[in-house]
């Protein structure tokens, strides 16, 4: 029978703290949502976050390890130490399912299948309409990370968050 780890208050607060820092491209969305966040510790030489971007070229990293800093000093929880860590390779399979949730109320079709079958989605369906009647435009679209799309339905282009 397995038990649960219990984390200490301050590691939950941390967590939570982490939660409020939003993604920048895609607003709705936070790094903890998009599970950014790989662990969150305290040792005897400060707090310890592990981090894992997108993809290792991604322009907002370093805007994500300052605002990570910004939080964690204005809550008076530091020093803090962020290691990057690239592997195992960031994955849309760690986004919760409520991430997926605001992405399609946001307007972007979320991630359709899981990260080991990722090719452009056979079935996308439209973030407006609920239609999977949809074409594909350009398998880039805003960013590396999105491809362009069009309901055959409803008309409207939209992006498709692709499975990485």
């Amino acid at each position: 029978m397995q038990t649960a780890t219990l984390q200490p208050a301050a590691v939950r607060d941390v967590w939570r703290l982490l939660s409020e820092i939003s993604d920048p491209e895609i607003p709705v969305l936070t790094i903890t949502d998009l599970g950014m966040v790989r662990s969150v510790e305290h040792g005897a030489d400060g707090w310890h976050i592990g981090f894992t971007p997108t993809y290792s070229g991604c322009p907002a990293t370093e805007f994500l390890l300052a605002a990570i800093r910004e939080a964690m000093e204005g809550a008076a929880l530091s020093p803090v130490h962020i290691k990057l860590v690239l592997h195992p390779a960031w994955t849309t399979d760690w986004m919760s399912s409520e991430a997926k949730t605001r992405l399609r109320e946001y307007g972007i079709s979320p991630p359709q299948g899981h990260a080991c079958h990722a090719t452009v989605a056979a079935q996308v369906t439209c973030p407006r309409c609920g239609s999977e009647h949809t074409s594909l435009i350009s398998e880039f679209g805003s960013t590396a990370c999105k491809a362009l799309y069009r309901c055959n339905t409803c008309r409207e282009p939209f992006d498709y968050f692709k499975c990485i």
